[in-house]
């Protein structure tokens, strides 16, 4: 070890302090345990500042080549598992650089001129959360495939459509399954939304005053693929609304996918019966040898709970801080780790469920009719046919309703004369649609669920999503 990496591993805030951080400080105060995550990014960042130093002649070109060839080697140690990682050094930043002097000696301290740990994490967690949208939007394709992929195979599929969680109308299970195609496709967007604005550059911030040595921002910023430097210091390294704002997005998303998670363990039930999985997501008892549990959905659908709890926590870390930076600012890596990891998990979870699943045709198209599902195209054969108001074709269809409740029978079932007793007008004309499957067959409105209308749209997304 050179004689400047011992002075870095005794402290690299320099020559302030005489004194070793206590134990507990340093327990506190370190946070390489989980900034590591962050390696790939500062490193990234260092190339692009090392660079800039270099064309500004800032610094030597000698020194820029040395630094830019210590970091290969440092790059290389951590994809080998080799890096040496201390927590006394307390984070990724001072742990990559007391490393490069290890290798490269006096050259590697001029890596950080004319920035700041402060500017070097604001710039590594934004690089680090946008890769982590871009990833999000990836998966979110893969399960919209997937599910387009059973809704056009299951276009004709009748299903009972429930509101309040009572048979309401008939539908398809294609459409059923596209109405997730369409939630995911605005969770995608909000995604891209946040992109665009957490896509500018805080590297030459420093500390948060900017620095007065000749710098080229917009250089350092296109090297990293940003669409600009940001425009004021002190919010450049004190801001973490890109983070909110991709957990929220990320909360969003869980949301949606905890609702359909809650679908299938529904339709899984043999009270429901409507889909099937296999040993893949499904699990056993350990005392009831007839069980089939889909703990796979069950764990899509609590994944929201930790992923809401991290924008809660990010969001309490950073809403009574004065500006520039604070340490408390420490603490907002882990939760947007975890989210993101839970994210990941419940999308790959979820998307596999999906490809699985194994629709029960006959069970559900039975539940399609329960509950006098086709009341609502009594009412409008009523008022097309007759044109009676609609809501006196809403009495006189409710009337049918008790009818056929007192009858035990369906409403294609009630006899005519019972209709026409109701309104002269009726004929049997009516019974044409009051089956499910005609019921169905007639909602060719646009985003309606007719067969055809599923179809159209999911060839559609099919081509969107190549």
């Amino acid at each position: 070890m050179s004689d400047d990496s011992k002075v870095l591993g005794h402290s690299l805030w320099g020559g302030r302090f005489s004194a070793k951080p206590g134990a507990i400080m340093e327990a506190i105060n370190a946070s390489i345990s989980f900034d590591k995550r962050l390696a790939a990014q500062d490193i990234a960042g260092s190339r692009a500042h090392a660079a800039m130093l270099g064309a500004t002649e800032i610094i030597t070109g000698a020194d820029e080549r040395a630094i830019q060839a210590g970091l290969t080697t440092i790059e290389a140690e951590m994809s080998g598992g080799t890096f040496p990682f201390r927590v006394e050094l307390e984070d990724i930043h001072m742990n990559i650089e007391a490393r490069l002097i290890e290798l490269i000696g006096p050259a590697a301290g001029r890596l950080h001129t004319a920035r700041s740990r402060n500017d070097q994490v604001a710039l590594d967690l934004r690089l680090w959360v946008r890769e982590a949208c871009d990833h999000t939007v990836g998966q979110i394709e893969i399960l919209q495939r997937a599910l387009v992929s059973k809704a056009l195979a299951h276009a004709d599929d009748l299903m009972p459509g429930l509101t309040h969680l009572q048979s309401a109308q008939p539908v398809t299970f294609g459409h059923h399954l596209m109405a997730y195609v369409e939630m995911l496709e605005r969770d995608a967007g909000r995604f891209k939304d946040a992109r665009v604005r957490m896509n500018e550059c805080p590297l030459g911030a420093a500390a948060l005053a900017g620095t007065s040595f000749p710098i080229d921002r917009a250089m350092t910023a296109k090297a990293l693929g940003f669409d600009r430097p940001t425009a004021n210091s002190l919010d450049s390294v004190s801001a973490r609304d890109f983070a909110l704002e991709a957990l929220s997005a990320a909360s969003i998303c869980a949301t949606h996918l905890s609702r359909l998670a809650e679908e299938i363990v529904l339709w899984v039930t043999p009270q429901f019966g409507f889909v099937t999985l296999s040993d893949a997501f499904t699990t056993g008892s350990s005392i009831m040898p007839q069980k089939r549990n889909p703990d796979a959905a069950e764990l899509v659908r609590a994944k929201v709970g930790a992923i809401l709890g991290a924008l809660v926590s990010v969001t309490v870390v950073m809403k009574g801080l004065p500006l520039a930076y604070g340490k408390d600012m420490q603490d907002d890596k882990v939760p947007v780790f975890a989210a993101f990891d839970a994210l990941e998990l419940a999308l790959a979870a979820m998307a596999g469920m999906i490809g699985d699943m194994a629709p029960r045709h006959a069970a559900m198209e039975a539940a399609a009719g329960i509950g006098y599902s086709t009341a609502t195209d009594l009412a409008d054969w009523l008022v097309r046919r007759l044109g009676l108001p609609f809501r006196e074709a809403h009495h006189i269809t409710g009337a049918a309703v008790k009818q056929a409740e007192g009858l035990g029978v369906d409403l294609a079932s009630l006899p005519l004369d019972a209709l026409q007793a109701l309104n002269s007008g009726i004929t049997a004309d009516i019974y044409d649609v009051l089956s499910p499957r005609a019921s169905v067959a007639s909602r060719r409105s646009y985003g309606g669920t007719s067969p055809d209308q599923v179809r159209a749209q999911s060839a559609q997304w099919k081509n969107r999503l190549k």
